[in-house]
């Protein structure tokens, strides 16, 4: 039986996982999925750390450390994060190296609070970018306007990117601009072109959600029949925006002097909905240059099942435009749509920073008196 996922390496898409935690490093199944899944790279969010924190005793011993010399929570979480990310670009560097430095990658966000601050994200990305001090590493900025200035001082200071919360194609259009600018600069001061790289991460389901509610409420037969395809639609035509990018002159003229493309990144691509199938936000994504990030259980899905079409993204542009022509005369504003998304996926990765530092707080604070009742 042929393995979904070499298919899926084979039509040029890098797989990645969207998870850390310590326990995944000292477990070593972090390196069993790269090894024996075809893992080659890994995200993380605010999200993500917060369960993996506050799950099970593996950040015990660091915790402990942290109290006894009484850091600070947010310096704190800032030192367990870097920890886990500097671990898994160690077991990403084989990969790295191997696909010379395209795949390997390990990304870290910035504190989401800043992402309204441009000047403060900039200091941010720099100053994770030196404590977890690996080539593989990128810097996750979100995709906010005022992030778009950050991305391209990030680049041009030659720090890696990774651009998320990515909903809309006006956005995207924005990023890819902020992408050339950073490149050019970078250019400009002599930096060496084939060691920068940057991904932009769209994410992909959480539109089918907030689209499939307001076509929920408003319950024609049309309305019903458009459930479930915008997320994809949305997807395939920011890349065929990717594929006008990489044959534009202004990219060209990058290109030659030694850069690498932005590759459109697939992100939130669990499924959401039980009645659609558990790979649809894979399989049904498919072309070269993509990268698509992967809960576990998603990944799982796909090796067990997924099942890849010929071609799933360039043979469906029109398709796609088609629609977001009849959501629009259903009434669906779409800049409303990813607006909403957008504001909301910075509201959420906030207020899980916010959790994880209040309860990482009470966990010093615990752990430190502890500690000074066995003294």
């Amino acid at each position: 039986m042929a393995d979904p996922l070499v298919e899926l390496t084979t039509r040029g898409m890098s797989i990645w996982l969207d998870d850390l935690s310590r326990e995944r490093l000292v477990s070593g199944s972090l390196a069993d999925l790269v090894a024996r899944y075809h893992v080659t790279g890994v995200t993380t969010n605010p999200t993500i750390f917060a369960k993996a924190m506050t799950s099970g005793d593996a950040y015990h011993t660091q915790m402990s450390a942290l109290a006894a010399r009484g850091v600070e929570a947010a310096e704190a979480l800032r030192a367990l994060t870097t920890f886990d990310v500097r671990a898994a670009c160690d077991v990403l560097r084989r990969v790295y190296d191997v696909t010379d430095g395209v795949d390997g990658r390990v990304s870290i966000e910035v504190d989401p609070r800043l992402a309204h601050d441009t000047d403060a994200t900039i200091a941010e990305a720099q100053a994770l970018w030196w404590l977890v001090d690996r080539p593989n590493l990128f810097i996750k900025i979100p995709a906010a306007r005022q992030g778009l200035p950050a991305i391209t001082a990030c680049l041009a200071d030659g720090i890696s990117v990774n651009v998320t919360l990515i909903f809309s194609l006006s956005r995207y259009d924005a990023v890819m601009n902020a992408f050339l600018d950073g490149m050019e600069r970078a250019r400009l001061t002599g930096r060496d072109l084939s060691t920068l790289a940057s991904v932009a991460s769209f994410f992909v389901s959480r539109l089918d959600t907030e689209v499939d509610a307001r076509l929920d409420k408003i319950g024609t037969d049309e309305a019903t029949e458009l459930r479930g395809q915008a997320a994809l639609a949305n997807a395939r035509l920011a890349y065929q925006r990717y594929e006008q990018l990489i044959a534009s002159p202004r990219w060209r003229a990058l290109e030659a002097a030694g850069a690498r493309p932005q590759r459109p990144l697939w992100a939130s691509t669990s499924t959401k909905d039980p009645a659609y199938p558990d790979t649809r936000y894979v399989v049904d994504l498919v072309a070269p240059g993509v990268v698509n990030t992967m809960p576990e259980a998603t990944l799982r899905a796909v090796a067990g099942h997924g099942q890849v079409p010929p071609d799933s993204i360039a043979d469906h542009y029109e398709q796609a435009q088609q629609v977001f022509d009849r959501l629009r005369r259903l009434g669906i504003d779409y800049d409303d749509v990813v607006q909403r998304l957008e504001d909301d996926g910075v509201a959420a990765f906030e207020a899980s920073w916010d959790r994880l530092r209040e309860q990482l707080a009470t966990t010093l604070r615990a752990t430190d008196r502890g500690a000074g009742h066995g003294r």
